[in-house]
């Protein structure tokens, strides 16, 4: 593998632990070195840091907060 990307990897924490766990990377890696924007696009989604994902957590979180309001106040109200 070209030096300039086992150096991308080494900076990158994520990017490394994403190729370890899923060795094809480090295959497509080693044949094509332009890989490393694609691959550095799958860890993203692998470790569900993109927008969307954030979004989602986000959601899940207010929903979850709504739903203890929602049990609390109806707690409240039954006293």
């Amino acid at each position: 593998m070209r030096k300039d990307v086992m150096e991308q990897l080494r900076t990158n924490k994520e990017l490394i632990e994403f190729v370890r766990a899923q060795p094809h990377w480090y295959r497509k890696l080693s044949r094509d070195p332009r890989d490393i924007y694609s691959a550095q696009i799958a860890a993203l989604h692998h470790f569900e840091k993109t927008i969307p994902h954030k979004v989602q957590k986000f959601s899940n979180n207010v929903q979850m907060a709504s739903m203890m309001m929602h049990m609390f106040s109806s707690m409240n109200s039954q006293s």
